[in-house]
């Protein structure tokens, strides 16, 4: 027995002596690579979509698949693993140690919806990761959970819930209060439908940069690959694929595509930004729209891209130089002060992409409704009033302002633009900005996960008059 490693049966959270992650010959390079994914998202606070972005490039086309189905698949569905854990294993799965819980969570995931894996290789590969990262005790609790699970594959953790609304909790894996809210501001349907289609895969959608030499021969290529590509419906320019990944990473590599949701590309197209003017993305990092603002006018227009953390804006620059976009200025600035460091009236055109809680992108960015709380909203919500109210200053007359968030939450969307235009009456709302078939009746955009198959998101275009 090597000194420090616990010997109890998965119980407490102390670490062993052999950190999380230690590798073993035994576990595969996928699951081991997922585990580690899902250890840097619990303890580090990190996005799984960042992470897997840029981890597993040593891996196999095949095993970086199934790394990333097992991280998204538990997370999608944590509070529904608990439950399933919590009854096979005859314990609150809080108070396991957290390898151990985590490596149970992904072996029950695998024998619950990836079917094409022996249950024997399962088993034997999480009982090998207990072990392998120092919970030697442990690994014979592993293998009995697991083993029992195998042997009845089908209970169902929700069958003994009374409260509707907790089973519905629990069967997708969604805070009660998001359920709650949605469902009284959506209805119990939508409500249902949007937590269903949380737990979904998204499709892949993507945009050409027409500044690239490959530009012209993009669709050619990915066809060639094998790709199945078809015309977005929701927004101009923009396409959804499926297969080819290879190739599709080595055009986005070279700056030829920018992998980018649907509803994440309508934002730039309602800029309706022209060569020769000004534009301000006034909360740019990461910088996808940025980019996309100044591909849309060919790089014949000025954009400033601002944020506030520097580290962000040089990985915007890069993006930019990849996609040689070289009319991007970037600058350090707090959208969320008082004044901004421009002249007012400066911009012919301003983005206001929030920060927000981001309850539209819970399909790729699970883990966000483990962390969210109804705090965070009023909180955020302040912050996207200042924000915009502060933006709006440097818009000329005539000039146009376009406020969107990632986040389906009405304080966040409507409420920020009703307290915008009822002390600001030289504003107008524009709707013929948007596409008829996403307006709402207040005249903004909305996508919505379980009908549109993307991302939520919220957009509103607003005019300024001439005084």
């Amino acid at each position: 027995m090597k000194a420090g490693k616990k010997q109890n049966s998965g119980g407490g959270q102390t670490s062993p002596a052999s950190r999380p992650g230690a590798k073993s010959r035994t576990v595969s390079p996928a699951r081991r690579c997922a585990l580690d994914v899902l250890r840097r998202v619990e303890e580090d606070g990190a996005f799984a979509s960042a992470v897997l972005a840029t981890c597993g490039a040593e891996l196999q086309s095949n095993d970086r698949a199934l790394c990333h189905e097992i991280v998204l698949g538990c997370l999608r569905r944590q509070s529904w693993l608990d439950a399933l854990l919590r009854h096979f294993a005859g314990r609150d799965p809080a108070k396991l140690d957290r390898e151990v819980r985590r490596a149970l969570r992904a072996g029950l995931y695998q024998l619950r919806f990836l079917k094409r894996i022996p249950a024997s290789a399962v088993v034997n590969e999480t009982v090998a990761h207990v072990r392998a990262n120092g919970f030697t005790s442990a690994a014979g609790f592993a293998n009995a959970v697991l083993r029992r699970a195998a042997r009845e594959p089908e209970f169902d953790p929700t069958e003994n819930i009374s409260d509707e609304l907790e089973r519905l909790a629990v069967a997708t894996s969604h805070p009660v209060f998001l359920l709650e809210r949605w469902t009284r501001f959506f209805g119990k349907e939508a409500a249902e439908a949007i937590a269903l289609a949380n737990n979904q895969p998204s499709p892949t959608a993507f945009r050409i940069n027409p500044l690239h030499e490959r530009a012209a021969n993009v669709l050619a290529e990915l066809a060639a690959a094998g790709a199945q590509v078809s015309v977005s419906s929701l927004v101009a320019d923009a396409w959804r694929i499926e297969g080819a990944t290879a190739k599709l990473r080595e055009l986005e590599a070279t700056g030829a595509i920018y992998l980018q949701s649907e509803a994440s590309q309508l934002v730039a197209h309602t800029l309706d930004a022209k060569a020769g003017e000004r534009i301000l993305d006034a909360c740019a990092a990461p910088g996808s729209k940025t980019a996309h603002i100044a591909a849309l006018t060919y790089g014949r227009a000025l954009v400033v891209a601002a944020d506030k953390h520097l580290h962000r804006l040089r990985l915007l620059r890069r993006l930019a130089a990849r996609q040689h976009l070289d009319t991007v200025r970037t600058v350090v600035m707090d959208s969320g002060a008082d004044t901004l460091p421009f002249p007012n009236e400066f911009f012919h055109r301003v983005l206001v992409d929030a920060p927000c809680t981001g309850t539209g992108t819970l399909r790729h960015n699970p883990e966000i409704r483990s962390r969210i709380t109804p705090a965070d909203i009023a909180r955020l919500a302040a912050l996207q009033k200042k924000i915009l109210s502060a933006a709006a200053c440097a818009v000329m007359p005539g000039g146009r302002l376009v406020y969107s968030t990632c986040s389906i939450e009405p304080e966040e969307n409507e409420e920020v633009v009703a307290d915008f235009l009822s002390v600001r009456p030289l504003w107008k709302i524009v709707p013929d900005a948007l596409p008829e078939f996403l307006r709402t009746e207040t005249g903004a955009a909305r996508t919505f996960p379980h009908t549109h198959d993307t991302d939520g998101f919220f957009v509103q275009v607003f005019e300024r008059m001439e005084d």
